[in-house]
């Protein structure tokens, strides 16, 4: 045999490489960046104005806070028994607290249902420029300067409103501000029933 024969023939596959894995510190932040994606697609097609709360049909959490800086009323637990009422949640600093307050303006100028207002997070100086500067809608005020009864309430941020029965329980949960479609599609009929329920 020649020497050429003794030697192998050249293969025209390419070698194999040992099969290479992804490490582990690369992996699980892709999972959890796909699965956060995947929530925040979801959650963008909610309507945030439908976001169930667990505290439905429960009684509103005790508290007894003092009136917004220049108010006489203050607001407490015992305020909200006795007649359905809202409790809306508002700041200085929201932009969507201005969007919706001519409209609690408006619900408090024609008497539909009395407003409670819950000022979340707000310095007295600004709470009380806000409501001399744009008018007072609420019945009641309560100065909620460190948060936790808006937490209580089970608040994801301002602002919110929600719809209380005569017993003094949680009937209706609303984010964001609230509209006119909201107001007579909802809130209105809410507030007519609970009035007439016994």
């Amino acid at each position: 045999m020649s020497e050429a024969s003794d030697m192998e023939t050249p293969s025209l596959e390419a070698p194999s490489k040992p099969g290479r894995r992804l490490p582990l510190g690369f992996i699980v932040p892709v999972a959890l960046f796909v699965a956060l994606a995947g929530l925040f697609a979801i959650g963008l097609g909610m309507d945030p104005g439908r976001v169930p709360s667990v505290l439905i049909g429960k009684p509103v959490p005790d508290f007894d806070l003092p009136p917004v800086e220049g108010r006489r009323l203050g607001l407490a637990r015992s305020d909200l028994v006795g007649e359905v009422s809202l409790v809306n949640v508002f700041a200085s600093w929201c932009a969507e607290c201005r969007r919706e307050h001519p409209l609690l303006m408006d619900i408090n100028a024609r008497g539909l249902v009395p407003v409670h207002g819950l000022n979340y997070k707000d310095t007295p100086e600004d709470a009380k420029g806000w409501l001399d500067g744009l008018g007072d809608p609420y019945t009641r005020t309560g100065a909620d300067i460190d948060g936790r009864v808006a937490i209580d309430f089970g608040v994801y941020g301002v602002p919110e409103t929600f719809v209380i029965d005569k017993a003094g329980r949680i009937a209706h949960k609303h984010i964001g501000a609230i509209d006119g479609r909201a107001l007579q599609e909802t809130i209105l009929p809410l507030v007519e029933a609970l009035r007439a329920a016994p």
